[in-house]
């Protein structure tokens, strides 16, 4: 079982990239399959399975709280010879753990957590104690694992976790001395688990990974000619490339001029753009939005609705979702840089109104955009 699981380490890692999609305070739920397996005075021969949810809520980036629920079975073999069934245990356990993220700004994030749960189990074919139910007894828990950027919002997790109970007759066994992880009297198991990971609510985003999401790592070729492009004068580029921003508050500023301002109308964010059949951000979109951020902050009044586009690949129903979450993506990004919620609002318009040729790639990714429609002050 330890051999499986990093063996599904390695290849998560070998998988990581970037992430700029995350949290400060967001909430989560994660759900999965568990497989448990006892060290204690039961010798435990079968795969168990069983099953696990929970909720999350993020504190900051780093850190968060976990509510879990886990339905779990244990089988195995007795080691007292008057007993021949094989026994059975089967626990629902409810707990509360502490969660550190140690690289949120990874695709693939390692994490510790340690907490704690209370038990009720059912005993079948115990050794030397009741057959019956039992509530109440506690267990300590360590864990650690990962979870991998899927989409926007969705994360798959691994996770081996070390659970030790308050209790030597939670295998139906009690042998002083002969059980526990660590060789003590107390019983244990080890789970290994394997789920998903929603953000239902993302929260607000957080900006701690801008750097790695780009900011560091532009094509600074297509840099220059994206502020060459966008700036209200004609400049020279003279950059320290570690401070993208300044650039392009610098060059793209404050002007408000009626070519660098729009009142009414559609404002179109051209080199904001996405990848295929994905909602996060390209790294050239970054400096189109911090001049979108610049006007936005000139024109306090100005309310604009965040519209989200794709290119005609896949159902109406897929596109339209996928621009929903585009469209929430900027408004994340933009909120995050000090522009009133309430001045923004987001729709997704899906593949309905392309705005170049959808039989050519060039043009499918040109429509894979966002425009800002002007609501007025």
């Amino acid at each position: 079982m330890k051999k499986l699981f990093f063996i599904l380490m390695v290849i998560a890692l070998s998988y990581s990239l970037t992430n700029a999609q995350i949290s400060k305070d967001g909430w989560s739920v994660g759900f999965g399959a568990v497989s448990p397996r006892l060290f204690s005075d039961v010798t435990a021969e079968d795969l168990n399975f069983g099953g696990r949810l929970f909720v999350q809520k993020n504190l900051n980036e780093m850190t968060v709280v976990r509510v879990s629920a886990d339905y779990l079975m244990f089988t195995g073999k007795n080691i007292l010879p008057a007993v021949s069934s094989k026994f059975t245990n089967n626990t629902i356990k409810l707990g509360l753990s502490g969660v550190y993220t140690m690289a949120p700004c990874m695709t693939f994030s390692p994490y510790f957590g340690v907490g704690g749960s209370i038990l009720y189990y059912t005993l079948k074919n115990a050794g030397n104690v009741s057959n019956k139910s039992y509530f109440g007894e506690l267990t300590a828990d360590i864990f650690f694992g990962g979870r991998m950027l899927l989409d926007d919002r969705w994360y798959t997790t691994v996770e081996l976790g070390q659970h030790t109970a308050s209790t030597d007759k939670f295998d139906g066994t009690i042998a002083p001395g002969s059980g526990g992880f660590f060789g003590g009297p107390l019983d244990s198991y080890t789970s290994l688990s394997l789920g998903f990971l929603y953000y239902f609510e993302p929260g607000e985003y957080s900006t701690m990974c801008d750097d790695e999401a780009g900011l560091s790592k532009f094509d600074y070729a297509k840099i220059e000619e994206i502020v060459k492009k966008y700036a209200a004068t004609p400049t020279t580029i003279d950059v320290d490339y570690n401070k993208i921003e300044d650039i392009v508050k610098k060059n793209c500023g404050t002007s408000t001029t009626k070519e660098r301002v729009v009142t009414s109308g559609n404002w179109v964010l051209v080199g904001v753009n996405f990848e295929f059949g994905k909602s996060s951000l390209t790294p050239e979109s970054y400096p189109v939005l911090v001049n979108a951020v610049q006007v936005l902050l000139s024109n306090p009044d100005m309310k604009v609705e965040i519209q989200g586009h794709t290119d005609n690949i896949g159902s109406d129903s897929f596109n339209k979702k996928l621009s929903e979450q585009r469209a929430e993506t900027v408004k994340r990004f933009l909120v995050a840089k000090g522009i009133a919620t309430s001045r923004l609002s987001t729709v997704g318009v899906g593949s309905s109104n392309p705005v170049a040729d959808i039989k050519t790639a060039e043009g499918r990714s040109l429509n894979r955009r966002i425009e800002f429609k002007v609501l007025g002050k």
